[in-house]
């Protein structure tokens, strides 16, 4: 998986999103700021189509409405607004027509500045791009590749917000759950993915292993003009990856593990890799 996955592209000149501080949207008026801001918004270096083709499969979405703006159009957000989400789903949805075997899951875990009527505009939005492709809720254990190509299902939704409820095809949130350790220390960090995995409950749920460093305020002052790129993934990434070469999946191991700019070392390949360790159990159990 990918975190933060559609912030390849952020608009410098759009207005700050209604997901920063009034101290930050003030600010910003400055249009340095906004250079500075878009150094430290920007996770992912590749557009939905490549990160698809370079085998992510899980998409870390936070979404926005633009305020001021006439009607119900949903952009992704990080910090600065980036694409309409319609653009996204149907630049996923052309991949998986492409590929109907794949399957992805589409995490929406972040709103603002949207009332029912976004949702209802958005959740619309979802069903038209992706149709009958879209996998009703359903007890996780039963969801196999196998269940999903025999239904010619390919996407499953996760929806953070009650109006779930309402619809077949939105996933609850809580079977997504993402733990997140908020540090900017690698050491820190693999400690609270080893304890968060060790907590994971043991059915009824997907799980996010959210491989990345959090910048806090004193470092992106410290760090201002280098970017989190350069400050805190390129250095620790390599000590995060042999954390996954590590790791076992499977029921009591790992599910989904995401990083930030996941093209810098072979994430994906290395996270498809853990697979094989699957069937060499199955193998040595029969």
């Amino acid at each position: 998986g990918s975190h933060d996955s559609f912030s390849y592209w952020v608009d410098e000149k759009s207005p700050v999103g209604p997901d920063q501080a009034t101290a930050i949207k003030r600010l910003a008026r400055i249009s340095l700021v906004k250079k500075i801001m878009k150094k430290w918004s920007v996770t992912q270096n590749l557009t939905f189509k490549e990160q698809l083709e370079g085998g992510i499969r899980y998409f870390d979405l936070r979404v926005s409405s633009k305020p001021g703006e006439i009607g119900q159009e949903i952009y992704f957000i990080h910090g600065l607004f980036g694409i309409k989400v319609w653009d996204g789903l149907k630049e996923i949805n052309t991949f998986l027509e492409q590929h109907p075997k794949e399957v992805i899951f589409l995490d929406f875990n972040h709103f603002y500045a949207m009332d029912d009527s976004h949702h209802f505009f958005l959740i619309n939005r979802i069903h038209s791009a992706f149709g009958s492709k879209l996998c009703s809720v359903e007890c996780v254990e039963y969801v196999t590749l196998e269940y999903m190509w025999e239904k010619k299902h390919q996407v499953l939704i996760f929806y953070h917000y009650p109006l779930y409820q309402e619809y077949p095809f939105l996933w609850p949130g809580n079977k997504m759950p993402a733990p997140w350790a908020n540090t900017t220390n690698v050491h820190k960090l693999l400690q609270f993915l080893e304890t968060t995995l060790e907590e994971r409950s043991r059915y009824g749920t997907f799980h996010v292993s959210q491989a990345i460093l959090t910048p806090r305020v004193k470092t992106i002052a410290r760090h201002l003009i280098r970017g989190l790129k350069n400050t805190l993934v390129h250095r620790n990434l390599p000590m995060i990856l042999n954390w996954v070469k590590a790791q076992k999946p499977g029921v009591m191991g790992v599910n989904i593990i995401t990083s930030d700019f996941v093209e810098l070392v072979d994430f994906a390949a290395t996270v498809i890799a853990l697979n094989d360790l699957l069937l060499e159990d199955d193998e040595s159990a029969s």
